[in-house]
């Protein structure tokens, strides 16, 4: 059986009540049935945005904690997105990492506690452009896997995002081949660290400025296996991302 493709929209801080509506009317158009669809709303947002997308459209909260509750303003829990009737979360974000400074091994321990509490986890990896036209791609890859691999006991319920940082909000997207390298690379590591079925059936996704112009290439290459939209997931060109494969 085939890995499913899955399309994931980052709203990121974007949205207010009336924008959701609109993308939720878009959403209403023909989508691909044999997509998987999940978007990533403001935490503050997920309880509208689920009265308002269609059903066959799952909703993400965009991070969370290590822990189930406590004193951590400004947080929240896996506990608490399971409690609002949501089963998927965003982990390692490049902007949890470049921006909040979020650590390889913090990312790792919040990966296995939303695990632990039943949630699946869309987890996302990069390089940044300085480590790329260093060299050093696959070693910063591999370690932020390392990281996450060594907190996931049900590699079913884990998607991995490669996001290169350079390509993200920048425009430039890595080239169906780059992205299909690095793709390969990864699933050939979980082959290697974790077993050839976790590998064979982990979904390894692609972001970094996928439109719609160019996602009907990178659809094509083997290893990548959907995306992780940002800007484009506001827009209606994202139902041509989740229609890729049509």
């Amino acid at each position: 059986m085939g890995r499913k493709f899955f399309v994931g929209g980052n709203w990121k801080m974007n949205g207010s009540k009336a924008m959701i509506s609109e993308i939720a009317n878009f959403l209403g158009e023909p989508l691909d049935s044999e997509v998987e669809i999940v978007c990533g709303a403001p935490a503050i947002y997920l309880e509208y945005a689920k009265t308002v997308l269609p059903a066959n459209v799952s909703l993400a909260a965009q991070n969370c904690y290590k822990v189930k509750s406590g004193a951590f303003t400004g947080e929240i829990s896996p506990a608490m997105i399971k409690d609002i009737g949501l089963k998927w979360v965003i982990l390692g974000h490049s902007e949890r990492r470049n921006v909040f400074g979020e650590k390889d091994e913090l990312i790792g321990e919040k990966v296995g506690h939303a695990l632990d509490e039943g949630l699946s986890v869309i987890a996302c990896i990069g390089e940044l452009l300085e480590e790329r036209e260093a060299g050093k791609t696959t070693d910063v890859v591999f370690a932020q896997m390392s990281a996450i691999s060594k907190n996931v006991k049900d590699w079913s319920r884990v998607v991995i995002a490669y996001e290169p940082v350079w390509a993200i909000g920048t425009g430039k997207t890595a080239s169906p081949a780059q992205a299909q390298e690095v793709h390969a690379q990864l699933r050939q590591w979980l082959k290697e660290k974790v077993s050839a079925e976790v590998s064979a059936a982990t979904r390894i996704i692609y972001g970094g400025s996928v439109t719609a112009g160019n996602c009907k290439e990178l659809a094509k290459e083997g290893d990548i296996d959907g995306f992780l939209v940002g800007g484009a997931s506001l827009k209606k060109d994202f139902v041509q991302i989740v229609n890729a494969k049509k």
